[in-house]
């Protein structure tokens, strides 16, 4: 049976010198703290080829290839005389050999090498010289003393011999000095075994330190030299070197502040818990809380809760110091705009900012100490609440990154930034304005909830179209993150009453509505004017349905039907009555129905009242009741 494909795949073990796409892989170099990638330089392989076959002829002659063993005539030449080889060299080459006199240095280097040498021959040969002296001095003839001889009375010799030790104290000393030489030895052992597991721990320590420098070489974080330590010399001819690196993780266009507290170093010793070392961070985290209060007084509570940076990975745990760095910044911007919001109350403290950004709603941002970010969301918090703070936390990034980019394109002074130079974008200003939005959405969502709910209720077929936000999620992020200020988020609301009337409001962000009729575009100021505006134009159309169904339901007795908009009434005549039709809203609207005598301006009884709370519908009733009076006006 054949084999599968995959079996016979094959690779190859050489070194991929091409691309997927058939280029030379060229050999990196370095990269540059710019990002700029250096490669080597491609060698041509003729001038290579010719290079090497110059150098063949110039070291082994010409006539190299003509010898079978290989040897030149360079070689087998011999020299010439002295005199003749000094007239027969060249210029060039008799100013070499004159050049070939040692110099001052080379002499001095000379000496200091000889000199040790002839120091040590001196003193063996003074030794020597020594000892020849003794023993020829003490094989010399005896001489006779001039001091006089004493008698042998004078001067006696007495041997003394010690005594022999003791069994017991002599196997005591024995059994000491064999003890001692015991401790001496495991001690030495155990200082030998320290010392080779102090190297060992070293040269494990020194393998881990540059396997993570490359780690981090490679995931292409910003490495900087590292200053000179505190005491090292820095006059001329010091050596300046540096011999470590700082790893470098701040923002481009970051306040220097901000930047120089932004870098980290491996830890060099045995005891350290991370293998990263950040002196400047402080352990801290933004958390971002939303507090919302309904008109029942129920409060809802939700928060952002960051996830804690310790005992991660060497690359993640440069992001989270990143994360700390950028969201100390992100507050220090915070606290500046809170004291000058045109339309919201802020109230700040070192590490806290409390603003209550709309009516009900309070936003709190706090800077937090990592095991207090680690607590997990509550039972009580609303999640649909934790979503807003976690887009809120996130939309505070993207501004932050916007701001950076407009304070970059004014620095190198880009075409078109110069004219717009004077709109600084903000970052709180528009978390304020979205919450302010929502609450003004919210409201005006309720108020037509409430119209289309009456007429519902009266049977009249109502639908409601409400879009808060009308762009897509590219257009959306556009706006946010665009520096113009007079692009704002915006939406609609279609009202469409018995699919014939419609009634559509336009919105911008945070609180400006707009009402779309038919004789013209009014600005809407408050919840009240809109109220009335929804009233009147419900009332209008109620008015001319009246009108239509009364209409319809007269053509035996040849009734007239019309609408006084001056007076906000319908009035139907026919031979013997008056009705006349009124629309009044509260709480859901009623209609009052009053008949009139011909001929009198007297009121001739108050027939019926109908209110949309009622289960009945709106035109079963009106029918019932135009039946109703012209059977009174028959009998």
């Amino acid at each position: 049976m054949d084999e599968p494909a995959w079996k016979k795949t094959k690779l190859s073990l050489e070194r991929p010198y091409k691309d997927d796409k058939g280029d030379r892989i060229l050999d990196l170099l370095d990269i540059l703290p710019d990002g700029q990638s250096i490669y080597e330089p491609e060698k041509d392989p003729s001038k290579l080829s010719s290079d090497k076959l110059r150098r063949i002829f110039i070291e082994r002659g010409v006539d190299f290839f003509d010898h079978p063993n290989g040897k030149s005539s360079l070689e087998d030449a011999s020299l010439p005389p002295a005199s003749e080889s000094t007239e027969s060299m060249p210029t060039d080459e008799i100013q070499e050999s004159s050049r070939s006199t040692m110099t001052p240095e080379e002499l001095f280097k000379m000496r200091m090498e000889i000199m040790p040498q002839l120091f040590t021959a001196l003193g063996e040969m003074t030794h020597a010289r020594e000892f020849l002296s003794f023993l020829l001095a003490s094989t010399a003839p005896s001489q006779p003393s001039p001091i006089p001889s004493l008698p042998s009375s004078t001067l006696t010799a007495t041997i003394v011999t010690k005594p022999p030790p003791i069994s017991s104290v002599d196997a005591f000393n024995v059994q000491l000095a064999i003890g001692g030489k015991d401790e001496a030895l495991r001690k030495a052992a155990n200082l030998f075994k320290s010392a080779a597991g102090s190297l060992e721990r070293g040269r494990l320590r020194g393998e881990k330190y540059w396997v993570d420098a490359l780690k981090i070489r490679r995931a292409n974080w910003g490495l900087i030299p590292a200053p000179l330590p505190y005491g090292a010399p820095t006059g001329k001819g010091a050596d300046k070197t540096s011999r470590d690196f700082l790893i470098s993780f701040g923002l481009e266009e970051s306040p220097s502040h901000f930047r120089r507290r932004a870098i980290g170093h491996l830890a060099t010793y045995d005891h350290a818990v991370d293998a990263l070392v950040f002196p400047h961070c402080q352990r801290t985290r933004l958390r971002v809380s939303l507090s919302i209060t309904d008109d029942a007084g129920r409060v809802s509570y939700g928060s952002h809760k960051p996830q804690s940076a310790s005992n991660t990975p060497l690359e993640e745990s440069i992001k989270a110091a990143q994360q700390e760095i950028i969201e100390e910044e992100i507050f220090s911007v915070l606290i500046k705009e809170a004291s000058g919001l045109p339309t919201a109350l802020a109230r700040v403290a070192e590490r806290l900012i409390v603003i209550e950004a709309a009516q009900g709603v309070e936003l709190r941002f706090e800077l937090v100490d990592n095991d207090v970010s680690d607590e997990s969301i509550s039972s009580s918090e609303n999640e649909i609440i934790v979503v807003k703070c976690d887009m809120i936390y996130s939309i505070l990034h993207a501004l932050l990154l916007t701001m950076h980019a407009g304070q970059k394109s004014q620095r190198i002074g880009s075409t078109g930034i110069q004219a717009a130079s004077n709109i600084r974008p903000t970052l709180l200003q528009h978390v304020i304005d979205m919450l302010q939005y929502q609450v003004f959405c919210d409201r005006v969502h309720a108020e037509l909830n409430k119209m289309v709910n009456a007429l519902k209720d009266a049977g009249i077929p109502c639908t409601l179209r409400f879009d808060s936000i009308g762009e897509s999620g590219e257009q959306l992020v556009g706006l946010i993150m665009a520096k113009d200020a007079s692009r704002k988020l915006g939406g609609e609301a279609v009202l469409r009453i018995d699919n014939r009337y419609t009634l559509r409001l336009s919105f911008l962000s945070p609180s400006s509505l707009t009402a779309h009729l038919s004789q013209a575009t009014l600005s809407i100021a408050s919840i009240p004017q809109l109220v009335q505006l929804l009233s009147d134009e419900v009332e209008r159309y109620l008015l001319k349905r009246i009108c239509e169904i009364g209409i319809h339901a007269c053509e035996c007795v040849n009734g007239t039907w019309f609408v006084d908009l001056v007076s906000g009434k319908t009035v139907g005549r026919w031979e013997g009555c008056i009705l006349n039709f009124r629309v009044t809203f509260g709480q859901d609207f009623v209609i009052h129905a009053l008949a009139y005598r011909s001929g009198s301006n007297q009121q001739m009884s108050l027939i019926e009242t109908f209110s949309s709370a009622s289960s009945t519908s709106l035109t079963p009733w009106l029918q019932c009741l135009i039946e109703k009076t012209l059977s009174s006006l028959n009998t």
